[in-house]
């Protein structure tokens, strides 16, 4: 199902914690809109973001006070330190190792990883030890050290 060319207007509705003022320049190539959050704060968000529930707030719930921080959690440039840091195999995981799959189309397998909201891919490998190697190289490269740069110490 593709996007509909229909464009809404969200003027004046409410989405969470943020109020649609006014449309915004688009995002992405997405409708995009500027809202203020309950605690004041004015951001840009895109329509689809907004509707599918994905941005509910400034992220001000974040911070102190906020439901993630009332879990011990510590969100920087949207990346969760302690879930980097745990290096847990999601569930779904086929391989037993996170970011490296079978890519069926192309018969290899590949190395991906996902820092700070973005998905960098680590290239394409004709053997699993390979791949593993690649993604564990990245690992040490962006999440390792992201982690022991936002870890507090006591």
């Amino acid at each position: 199902m593709g996007h509909s060319r229909k464009k809404l207007d969200l003027k004046g509705q409410k989405f969470g914690r943020l109020t649609v003022l006014d449309p915004a320049e688009n995002a992405d190539g997405r409708t995009a809109w500027l809202c203020q959050c309950d605690c004041g704060e004015k951001i840009v968000v895109k329509t689809c973001h907004l509707r599918d529930g994905h941005t509910k707030s400034c992220g001000c719930q974040n911070g102190p006070g906020g439901s993630r921080y009332a879990l011990g959690l510590t969100y920087i440039d949207g990346t969760c330190v302690e879930m980097l840091a745990s290096k847990t195999v999601r569930s779904n995981n086929t391989s037993g190792v996170p970011g490296v799959d079978w890519w069926s189309s192309k018969g290899r397998w590949r190395a991906t990883i996902c820092f700070k909201g973005k998905r960098h891919y680590l290239g394409s490998y004709s053997s699993f030890e390979d791949a593993v190697k690649a993604r564990k190289q990245a690992e040490i490269r962006l999440h390792d050290r992201f982690v022991s740069e936002n870890t507090v110490r006591i």
